[in-house]
């Protein structure tokens, strides 16, 4: 599992205009989540445009897109390219953002059940489904539109009467203004309301249509409800954008309830494979001892062991941690993940021809094509310092890569395994590409320059270079 920065959310630009009373709430819509939909939405709008720690990860994200699969072929979209990204993040949230739901790795640790987390994605689906990004920009233009009219009706007021000396209508002016662009943030925060109300529903209908409870989908409302009320929060439900989990328990609640699959329950495989993912993250992102608290009623099973592994391969000894994961492999040698493990943990025992051969395994039992795995597979053969296979790591990488394009990490052994092959032109251009997916435009252009200076004119790699060179960002990063 690996994490990297750079899967940018857009940043809106402002200018300040002055300080009249208004302007602030002007310049506070240029940044206000323009497109973006939550799960729960207790975050900022600027929260919701800087920039997200994305993690890559094959078992977490073929799980999530089985969960996903079936959902998105009820709302008709199994063929609109929509794909899920993984943030890391220990708060329980998802949101949309273009074609792609961002899950948090919170929300997957704190799902007790698959179906928690399947509702939580019917429900982002949802908004995708019914078009609400595209309408909340309307609904966002037009409250801007609304807030400017009061600020200009504010400031002639203002300019009137400090022209006649009266202080009061002055005042009038200014609470014109403020009062303006109160009614509008209060209109779309009402109209965001009805939106998340319709993607519950239709959430619930997803779910229906794929024979699965909309239990999950309660239990979460439940838990947010536990915490708020734990929290001594006091919510105006007014001033939110999202309804409160009471009243989302509610509206769905019978629907649910009134279900033919309201007591049907994830099956006892896939409920293993969540607690598997669970026990990952709780490992990688906050240690042994989360690992311990997260599965206390059942400290041997298969999910606390299988986090214990991971744990120990973290911060103990390779041999310790080799022999607790030989002994998940001997419980379910089937399990491509168990062995993708096995690799990462002989490369860190400086045994790389043994780690390739447990990431050939991995990909040989994976359930489809993984891109991450095949990288693993081609750093442990580079790793291995052998001539003869340093051509087959090249092919393993760039493959990997071409199916992950956006695994920042693998560009940096691509450029490695072909700066051994000689190639430079190729070497260069792997980092640029390295530099491109992260971000770091400049970096990118000034490698892809150097590479065309090594590559033959007019070649793929040649324009691919040209590509990068003639990139041009919509927005700062």
């Amino acid at each position: 599992m690996s994490g990297r920065s750079g899967a940018n959310a857009q940043r809106a630009r402002h200018e300040q205009v002055n300080n009249h009373p208004g302007i602030g709430f002007l310049r506070l819509f240029a940044i206000f989540v323009a497109g973006v939909y939550m799960f729960v939405a207790t975050a900022p709008a600027a929260q919701a445009q800087r920039s997200v720690s994305v993690v890559r990860d094959a078992e977490i994200e073929a799980l999530v897109a089985e969960y996903a699969r079936p959902i998105l072929q009820a709302a008709g979209l199994s063929r609109s390219g929509i794909e899920i990204v993984l943030v890391n993040d220990h708060r329980f949230n998802a949101f949309v953002a273009g074609r792609r739901i961002f899950i948090h790795t919170g929300a997957l640790v704190t799902s007790e059940t698959p179906n928690e987390i399947i509702g939580v994605i019917a429900h982002e689906v949802g908004h995708i489904a019914g078009g609400h990004q595209h309408r909340l920009r309307q609904q966002i233009a037009r409250a801007q539109t609304m807030a400017v009219v009061a600020a200009l009706l504010g400031i002639g007021a203002g300019i009137a009467g400090a022209a006649a000396d009266a202080g009061g209508m002055a005042q009038a002016g200014a609470g014109l203004a403020a009062g303006g662009a109160e009614a509008a943030r209060r209109s779309l925060l009402s109209y965001q309301r009805t939106e998340e109300t319709t993607a519950d529903r239709s959430a619930i209908g997803y779910l229906e249509q794929t024979g699965q409870s909309g239990r999950g989908m309660l239990r979460t409302f439940e838990r947010m409800a536990r915490g708020g009320a734990l929290a001594g929060v006091n919510v105006d439900p007014y001033q939110i954008s999202h309804p409160m989990p009471r009243d989302r328990i509610a509206n769905l609640q019978t629907l649910v309830e009134q279900s033919a699959y309201y007591n049907r329950e994830d099956p006892p495989a896939l409920r293993l494979r969540h607690d598997l993912t669970r026990a990952k993250i709780a490992a990688y992102t906050a240690g042994p001892n989360a690992v311990a608290r997260l599965f206390r009623d059942n400290p041997r099973g298969l999910p606390a062991r299988y986090g214990d592994a991971i744990s120990t391969y973290l911060h103990g000894s390779p041999r310790d941690a080799l022999a607790k994961v030989d002994r998940l492999v001997s419980e379910q040698p089937n399990n491509p993940y168990f062995h993708e493990l096995r690799g990462e943990v002989l490369i860190k025992a400086n045994r790389p021809r043994e780690a390739a051969d447990a990431y050939a395994t991995a990909i040989r039992l994976a359930p489809s094509p993984s891109g991450l795995l095949q990288v693993g597979y081609g750093q442990a053969l580079l790793a291995a310092g052998q001539p003869d296979l340093v051509r087959k790591a090249a092919a393993e990488l760039k493959s990997g890569l071409t199916r992950a394009p956006e695994y920042v990490n693998g560009y940096r052994f691509l450029a490695q395994a072909y700066g051994q092959l000689g190639e430079i032109g190729a070497a260069e251009l792997a980092t640029a590409e390295g530099h491109f997916f992260s971000g770091a435009y400049r970096d990118a252009k000034i490698f892809a320059t150097r590479a065309q200076t090594k590559l033959k004119q007019g070649s793929p790699e040649w324009l691919r270079a040209q590509d990068i060179i003639n990139y041009r960002p919509s927005t700062d990063r």
